[in-house]
């Protein structure tokens, strides 16, 4: 730490400069009480004037040990020399800059000894005189500084409110941005990444079919239907993204909900699936709890195409009192499967979206080579 930030921490230029211009008002103070001087001594008086000086150079340290000026100004007034402009300075630094109310205490109760036994009752008109002088000395400019300083502090503390809030508002902000992003890419790893995993398995079934001119041709079909549904739920996904170029007045596509298992179910088929749908799939649920059933199976459905090809699936549907339960399993797979990109997060996500609903999902391998997802949502 250098001088500056020892002698004036925190100050700025602009501050310096109005600590210079206290230090010169101090000279011009002490100086003009030269007069005054009650010492019965030239040297005494000399020592007085001396203190008086040390008292100045200390002032400049009165942020830093705002008693010591304080105490110098006592001394000075005991040796006989007593100008107001240095008391009135003292006693402000002490109530402004002091940590302690012992030290503020302390040093008015000393400060007034001092000016009470230096100074003549008779002289100046009595004890309320000297009492009111002492107060307009010591106590006014501590109770100024006191209220500068508690001023100053509930401005600190308001702002730093201000600022805390204005942080959590940007945190919050922060928030809602990542959990929407999130949100938007897992309807993107649901929907888009269905439609494609149902392209890679139609165009490995024509693969097979290649003899069948009428099969190849219904496949061909499959997917290009398959690719413009895809297209078309990114472009719906991207647009949400894109801000200013949503069209509030358009009609948004309806998310699939728990009505929807059937279609669901017809389009794996449709791409060489052997899946079986089981249970009342029409019951009456909450919309959230109807799309998170929906998104479970879909998620299912696409691994069980991917790892297990030619394995027959089935989904199961059980409306229970208060809970739904949905299970997926499928069987060992009966070719090798296809290589198909992926994050290995689909169910992961699901998860999270599930025991947001108060609900339930696990996911595990079964002895016989198959996997089983199985999920407990609120009714």
């Amino acid at each position: 730490m250098g001088v500056r930030e020892r002698i004036w921490p925190g100050l700025t230029t602009r501050g310096i400069a109005l600590e210079a211009g206290l230090a010169g008002l101090a000279v011009v103070m002490i100086v003009s009480g030269f007069g005054t001087l009650a010492a019965p001594s030239l040297d005494l008086g000399a020592v007085a004037v001396a203190t008086s000086l040390m008292a100045l150079g200390l002032f400049l340290f009165r942020r830093t040990q705002p008693a010591v000026p304080f105490a110098v100004c006592a001394v000075s007034a005991v040796l006989g020399f007593s100008p107001t402009g240095p008391w009135l300075l003292a006693s402000y630094a002490v109530g402004r800059y002091s940590n302690s109310w012992w030290v503020r205490g302390g040093v008015g109760t000393g400060g007034a000894v001092a000016i009470a036994v230096t100074a003549d009752p008779v002289t100046v008109g009595g004890w309320t005189i000297v009492a009111a002088a002492t107060g307009a000395i010591v106590a006014l400019p501590a109770a100024l500084g006191i209220w500068q300083r508690t001023r100053e502090q509930l401005l600190g503390v308001l702002r730093e409110r201000a600022e805390r809030a204005e942080a959590e508002r940007e945190l919050l902000a922060r928030d809602a941005v990542l959990f929407e992003r999130t949100r938007i890419a897992r309807e993107m790893h649901d929907a888009v990444g269905h439609r494609v995993s149902l392209m890679v398995l139609q165009a490995g079934a024509i693969e097979l079919a290649a003899r069948d001119a009428d099969r190849v041709e219904q496949l061909a079909g499959q997917v290009q239907t398959a690719g413009r549904r895809a297209l078309v739920e990114l472009r719906q996904m991207v647009g949400v993204l894109r801000a200013g170029d949503v069209d509030e007045d358009a009609p948004l596509g309806p998310q699939p909900g728990l009505e929807d298992l059937p279609r669901l179910v017809d389009q794996a088929r449709e791409a060489g699936m052997d899946v079986a749908l089981t249970g009342v799939a029409d019951v009456p649920v909450d919309p959230v709890v109807g799309r998170a059933t929906y998104r479970i199976a879909q998620e299912a459905l696409t691994n069980a195409g991917k790892h297990a090809p030619g394995a027959r699936v089935q989904v199961s549907v059980e409306h229970r009192p208060e809970e739904l339960h949905l299970r997926v399993v499928n069987g060992a797979p009966t070719r090798p499967p296809q290589p198909v990109p992926g994050d290995g997060y689909g169910l992961v996500g699901l998860g999270e979206r599930v025991r947001t609903l108060g609900g339930r999902l696990t996911a595990e391998p079964r002895l016989d080579g198959g996997f089983v997802v199985e999920a407990v949502l609120p009714a």
